[in-house]
């Protein structure tokens, strides 16, 4: 990622751009739900296998290391129910599963319209009459922004049961109290914040490896250049976006 802030500038703008020529001279609504349809499959269904994985270790590894700093006796073991909670919530199941997504699916985004790109066919569709920002972005976009918020529901879910894996099973604490543990204080408005956190990195995750893809110039070399920028780029996104909300919200 080029630090020159003019590039970042004219990066930016094109990036602004390119939104606005995927929601302009749209095609027929009836061209869109079956190829949103095949985008959610491909973002969401085939993640789940590494979203499931990342987020059963995440909770555990997180009341795992939690109980093992529980020194003081004053402090109650149910706390423990609740850092994981808090921390799944907040943090966890939504920053650091859409940097995964972000490698996972961003990388494919960017891969499949930068090859696209280099073999013509963004050009062939463009002589069609056909908006080819509309037609091969808008679908990967609505896609990401509804898919990762259930990605992040499910993350959420296995987060705080791998914490009940990591911290009862292996007899850190007892299983009452990792359950009093996450009932306790418990804030339904950290949901939505999740919630919110959560559909904001779908949308910049697919919108910025769209545009990375798209605008890919020269032969196979650039489209790897194309995938790692989208990777890079998106993380950093999600980084800068992370902080906003939270300032915001929180």
């Amino acid at each position: 990622m080029n630090l020159n802030p003019l590039t970042l500038i004219k990066a930016l703008g094109r990036y602004m751009i390119f939104l606005g020529k995927t929601v302009s001279q749209t095609e027929r609504f009836s061209v869109y739900p079956g190829l949103i349809m095949d985008e959610m499959v491909n973002i969401g269904s085939k993640s789940v296998f590494i979203v499931s994985v990342v987020s059963v270790f995440i909770g555990a590894v997180t009341a795992v290391q939690t109980a093992h700093n529980l020194f003081s006796p004053f402090v109650p073991k149910l706390v423990v129910g609740t850092i994981v909670r808090d921390m799944v919530l907040l943090e966890l199941s939504t920053t650091f599963t859409c940097v995964i997504l972000a490698g996972k699916v961003g990388s494919n985004i960017a891969g499949n319209l930068g090859t696209m790109r280099i073999t013509e066919q963004i050009d062939a569709l463009d002589v069609m009459g056909i908006n080819s920002a509309s037609y091969l972005a808008l679908p990967k976009i609505i896609a990401g922004t509804a898919m990762v918020p259930l990605l992040t529901i499910l993350s959420c879910f296995l987060g705080i049961i791998g914490g009940y894996l990591g911290a009862v099973a292996s007899g850190l604490i007892t299983n009452s109290e990792y359950v009093e543990g996450i009932r306790t204080s418990f804030v339904p408005y950290n949901i939505l914040f999740a919630l919110v956190k959560a559909t904001v990195f779908g949308f910049l995750i697919t919108s910025i490896s769209a545009f990375e893809g798209f605008y890919t110039k020269g032969g196979s070399l650039e489209v790897g250049v194309a995938s790692t920028n989208a990777v890079t780029n998106s993380c950093i996104a999600l980084l800068v976006a992370d902080y906003v909300i939270a300032g915001i919200m929180l």
